[in-house]
């Protein structure tokens, strides 16, 4: 029985999977078990950050593998407390939370905005709506599912959790009226800069500028989901950063450690005492493997002129991408790229990279590119021509 077979008789089937098994990788590129190479231009969906096998990550997560791998929280590491230091003081938050992905900080993020108007308002004052974006991807927890604005993901798991409201990303008249409808019922905004699973679409900023106008208003938290967007996949630190906007709430995950399990929500001095004592938790959050991993990603992309680099890696990518016949736009910001085609399918699109030695991703109909920030551009060259070489087909 190959390994193919034996993971489909023994793994639940709840991913539609390549047939190919990665074995290794370093840097930008994986083999798989025959050997084949790939450009990685996908870094397990925004994941590896700093490619396969960083040297300086490995060997702080085998270090701290070696001195201890896991305490609970009754009690404190010095892994954990360093990197939290250094991420409230890189992003301007206040306190953060330990968990161990995306949908877990933004379960978080949910219950310390329904409990801030909750402790400052009252019960009864019925203050726990969250509006959330069409087209919006938040998770597969039942909340963090309700969360998302997509029709597809809400069946089969009923009842999903009430209490979310989506409006149309970019209608600010559609976020005004949804406010005056819930008017004094609403205790966050939560959105993405730019909607990953749901496209590769930024928001617009006068879009983004009136959900801050408008729940400041009205003492509305505003929760940012970086999952996908954080820890300089756009060019800056934090997606908000190119919109000039703080938000009292940010989550993020995927790249933070590098590829082991970690999520964080950060919450500004508004709301960072909200969570107290028994109100939340998680068993695996600020582990120290994982935050080991942390501060090595957190050194290297906050190292003067990384960030720079990305910015300049996504225009080179935009630039080369333009230039190909069935290409008709590229959107996203750095090195988060979403690909329209003019004729072709995405996920066929896909498959032929895949077979020619490249990996790519798809967002709804589009192509999507998450390749790890440390890809040289020699790689990036070499990824393109495999992809134009398909769609010039």
């Amino acid at each position: 029985m190959n390994t193919i077979e034996k993971h489909n008789m023994h793994v639940m089937p709840t991913y539609g999977r390549f047939d190919v098994v990665l074995e290794k990788g370093s840097g930008c590129v994986a083999v798989d078990e025959d050997k084949k190479e790939y450009i990685d231009f996908g870094s397990g969906i925004g994941v590896n950050s700093l490619g396969f096998c960083d040297d300086d990550w490995a060997d702080a997560i085998f270090s701290q593998a070696h001195a201890v791998q896991h305490t609970s929280n009754y009690y404190y590491t010095k892994t954990s407390s360093d990197f939290a230091e250094r991420l409230t003081t890189a992003t301007g938050y206040q306190k953060l939370f330990f968990g161990n992905s995306g949908a877990e900080a933004n379960e978080c993020a949910i219950k310390l905005a329904k409990k801030y108007s909750f402790d400052k308002y009252g019960k009864q004052a019925g203050r726990n709506i969250i509006i959330t974006l069409e087209n919006s991807f938040h998770g597969r927890t039942i909340a963090t599912l309700s969360a998302t604005g997509q029709e597809v993901f809400h069946n089969y798991f009923f009842p999903f959790v009430g209490g979310f409201v989506n409006v149309k990303a970019n209608d600010i008249a559609d976020l005004k009226e949804k406010l005056a409808t819930y008017e004094n019922k609403v205790c966050a905004v939560m959105f993405e800069c730019i909607q990953g699973e749901g496209g590769v679409i930024p928001l617009e900023k006068e879009f983004v500028n009136a959900i801050f106008s408008e729940c400041e208003k009205r003492d509305i938290l505003t929760i940012c989901d970086e999952v996908q967007t954080g820890v300089g996949r756009t060019g800056k630190f934090l997606a908000s950063e190119n919109y000039n906007v703080k938000p009292n709430i940010t989550t993020l995950a995927k790249g933070l450690a590098g590829g082991v399990p970690i999520g964080v929500c950060m919450a500004d001095e508004k709301c960072c005492d909200v969570l107290s004592k028994g109100t939340h938790g998680s068993t695996f959050g600020g582990n120290p493997i994982s935050c080991a991993g942390g501060n090595v990603v957190l050194s290297k992309v906050l190292a003067d002129g990384f960030l720079d680099e990305v910015s300049k890696k996504g225009e080179y990518f935009k630039s080369e991408l333009e230039k190909i016949d069935e290409v008709e736009g590229v959107d996203g910001m750095g090195l988060m790229i979403g690909i329209r085609l003019k004729t072709k399918n995405a996920a066929e699109v896909a498959k032929a990279c895949l077979d020619e030695g490249l990996l790519v991703l798809t967002a709804k109909d589009k192509v999507r590119l998450l390749p790890p920030l440390t890809i040289s551009k020699q790689e990036i060259d070499k990824g393109i021509k495999i992809l134009k070489n398909i769609l010039d087909r």
